[in-house]
């Protein structure tokens, strides 16, 4: 069936409880307390008279800021400290409505759920308990945000189920008025296999180009004498693609220039690479190991009635909705909240203690949002156990697709990509 998997398409993105989108965010944001470590007891917001405490804080900042957390400047740390606050207040407001509405997860569904993350990551129990001892997370920390996790999810799930399924009235119109959007560009179905020399925590294997490039050769063997590629994917891939058995969907001959080396795309674009065709390639300090799955020489329109179209547009519509619905649900639960923001206050009350000047030695080093953000794509489910507490709830709680960034205005619906389906 074809399904929109463009990196531009309109139900590509979900909404994932367990990650911030980007860090960059949080050092824009100015003010924070006064420099220093303060006590991790002490209050920085009540919501409704819940404590929330600086611990809390600074441990969201350790996992966002990936052990670089050192390095940022006292105005840069302020700063970081009241993007993750404004999160864990957005995140319990949306908690203590799961209370009331009964969607608290069981003792038994919080282990099960932190057992399937702490499967996933392909960390073993020595690295997982290394990690969170640096994060300053504990086994009981641990469980209260996984427990917050699911509770979110199931509360928003339950507001979102009143949506129905659209008409074929309005699944018609939305087709008529975004025709220009339902066209598969020229391009290719890939699979791959990816190693990432860097060092990212998260389970991988190769922590250096030449480590990667040991197990690459070691791949690319076990691949000649005929093992099956999506087996090979799952066991050595350090890319959440491994979860898909290497699948990377359809790239339109645009986006491949944009991924992967010039004479890479040329030779994928090529008619006479058959498929089934390995490409090995180096991008963006990762190596790859590519497989050509399908490629469509030239640009193709589709209808309602090509295959998955029909079903695609129901989906975005849907989601598009739920979306809509449960970032309202959150602005009421948030109007209706009495929160104070002690943190905040601090700021107000001392606008000119911070300095914007950087640790001794960290002058030349990269910044924690440089960092945060180049090991994002790899992390994030990885960490997903042990970033819950510094979640959105509002933008990430349902688990549907969120509206690409050049899709339209929520007042509307958004438009699927231009060369969104792909067969499959």
């Amino acid at each position: 069936m074809a399904k929109f998997t463009s990196v531009k398409a309109i139900v590509q993105k979900e909404w994932k409880i367990a990650a911030i989108a980007g860090f960059a965010a949080v050092l824009m944001a100015c003010g924070g307390p006064a420099t220093g470590t303060p006590d991790g007891n002490e209050t920085a917001a009540r919501v409704n008279g819940k404590v929330i405490t600086m611990e809390e804080v600074d441990r969201g900042v350790k996992q966002q800021a990936q052990g670089q957390e050192a390095r940022l400047s006292p105005l840069e740390l302020a700063g970081a400290r009241l993007q993750v606050l404004e999160t864990l207040i957005q995140q319990e407001v949306m908690f203590q409505k799961a209370e009331k509405e009964g969607t608290v997860p069981s003792e038994d569904d919080i282990t099960v759920e932190i057992n399937k993350q702490k499967t996933a990551s392909g960390r073993t129990a020595d690295q997982i308990e290394k990690d969170m001892k640096e994060q300053g997370m504990t086994e009981a920390a641990l469980r209260d945000q996984v427990k917050k996790t699911i509770a979110i999810q199931k509360l928003v799930e339950k507001v979102t189920g009143k949506i129905e399924a659209p008409k074929d009235s309005e699944i018609d119109a939305f087709y008529n008025g975004n025709k220009d959007a339902f066209v598969k560009k020229r391009g290719v179905k890939l699979a791959a296999i990816i190693l990432d020399p860097s060092n990212s925590g998260n389970g991988d294997q190769t922590t250096d180009d030449q480590s990667a490039a040991i197990k690459g050769n070691e791949i690319v063997k076990k691949l000649q004498a005929g093992q099956d590629f999506a087996s090979l994917a799952r066991e050595y891939s350090e890319d959440q693609s491994k979860l898909q058995g290497g699948d990377l969907g359809y790239m339109s001959e645009d986006e491949l220039k944009q991924a992967f080396p010039a004479q890479i795309t040329a030779d994928l674009m090529n008619p006479a690479s058959q498929i089934g065709k390995m490409v090995i390639t180096q991008s963006q300090g990762k190596f790859f190991i590519l497989k050509l799955q399908d490629r469509s020489d030239k640009d193709e329109a589709l209808t309602l009635e090509s295959p998955g179209v029909r079903e695609q547009v129901q989906k975005a519509l849907v989601d598009n909705r739920k979306q809509l619905l449960a970032a309202s649900y959150q602005a009421i639960a948030m109007n209706e909240a009495k929160i104070e923001n002690f943190l905040a206050k601090k700021v107000v009350d001392n606008p000119n203690e911070l300095s914007g000047a950087r640790p001794a030695g960290a002058a030349n080093a990269a910044t924690p949002a440089t960092n945060a953000n180049a090991a994002a794509p790899s992390n994030t489910n990885a960490n997903s156990s042990t970033n819950a507490n510094t979640a959105k709830p509002a933008a990430n709680a349902a688990n549907t697709a969120k509206p690409a960034a050049n899709t339209a205005k929520p007042a509307a619906p958004a438009k699927p990509a231009a060369n969104a389906p792909a067969n499959k």
